[in-house]
């Protein structure tokens, strides 16, 4: 299974600025900070009417949160929740907070090693005033949200599941655009993999990411998800048996249609399945599996 097998789809029709009725109870708000990493931007998302939630109010762009703003007159929100603390998503909570009131919810970010060159993604300043944990649930007028907890993307990461409308918002731990980037340390291929056995034993019709566009038929698609890192784990030993046992000598391999510019982000996520290959016993590396390291095959 490679990556070309994966339905992915690319195609979002929005403006930047204007919020969209995209079901009967969720709007959504797209953030102006496309790259390669977030594809459009952000996608923030409003649910209910009248007395409502914010998903992920996006990273601290001021035109973004007016924009928010703007569309929430008139209307009450009651919390502010966050998939998890990347600074697309989160550094607008307390923007919004400011703004609007409401309460910010999410979940504890774990402590990262100082100096890790990842952690300058991460938004620190985070500080909710709910700490959510798996099956909180949040309600309102006709509608529910469950939190599901779905580590690995980030160690906090949160879906959240809108069972009125059998709707999961996924946030990045599945994107109908591109594959989700799983980053050590604080990103985990093993928690991943486990994440993507949680989403596939529930019930949910359609993924809404907080990035790109719907995803409409969840279940084959979060199957191919998983095929595709398996396909990537066999495709590393392989490697590694070769005698490509760095970092640096197996990206060019396996992402040879990548610009090089991104060889720095496809070699994060070879590091999460290494390091997971380590955990489960398959290979083995000489000291600390990290990037530096040299890996063999048991």
């Amino acid at each position: 299974m490679s990556k070309a097998n994966i339905s992915f789809n690319k195609e979002m029709h929005f403006e930047y600025g204007d919020v969209q009725q995209i079901t009967g109870l969720v709007r959504r708000l797209v953030a102006k900070n496309p790259s390669g990493f977030t594809f459009y931007g952000t996608n923030t998302y409003i649910i209910g009417h009248d007395r409502v939630v914010v998903i992920d109010p996006g990273p601290a762009l001021n035109g973004h949160i007016k924009a928010l703003e703007n569309s929430l007159l008139g209307e009450t929100v009651e919390q502010i929740l966050v998939t998890h603390t990347h600074q697309d998503h989160s550094p607008g909570a307390a923007l919004l907070k400011n703004l609007v009131g409401g309460e910010i919810w999410g979940a504890p970010l774990k402590a990262m090693p100082a100096g890790d060159p990842t952690t300058e993604s991460i938004d620190y300043s985070f500080s909710p005033d709910h700490e959510l944990k798996n099956g909180d649930f949040i309600k309102g007028d006709g509608w529910s949200l469950e939190a599901v907890f779905t580590p690995g993307h980030m160690s906090n990461h949160m879906c959240f599941a809108l069972d009125e409308e059998k709707i999961l918002f996924t946030g990045d731990h599945i994107m109908g655009w591109n594959t989700t980037i799983v980053s050590p340390p604080d990103g985990n291929m093993g928690n991943y993999m486990e994440s993507l056995e949680v989403c596939l034993a529930r019930k949910e019709t359609t993924y809404w990411p907080a990035h790109g566009p719907a995803i409409i038929h969840p279940k084959p698609f979060t199957q191919a998800y998983k095929k595709h890192r398996l396909m990537r784990e066999k495709e590393i030993l392989h490697c590694i048996e070769k005698g490509l046992q760095t970092i640096p000598n197996i990206v060019p391999v396996l992402y040879k249609h990548l610009p090089e510019k991104m060889y720095n982000a496809a070699g994060r996520s070879v590091l999460a399945h290494l390091q997971n290959l380590v955990e489960s016993g398959k290979i083995k590396c000489d000291g600390i599996a990290n990037e530096h390291a040299t890996y063999k095959v048991v």
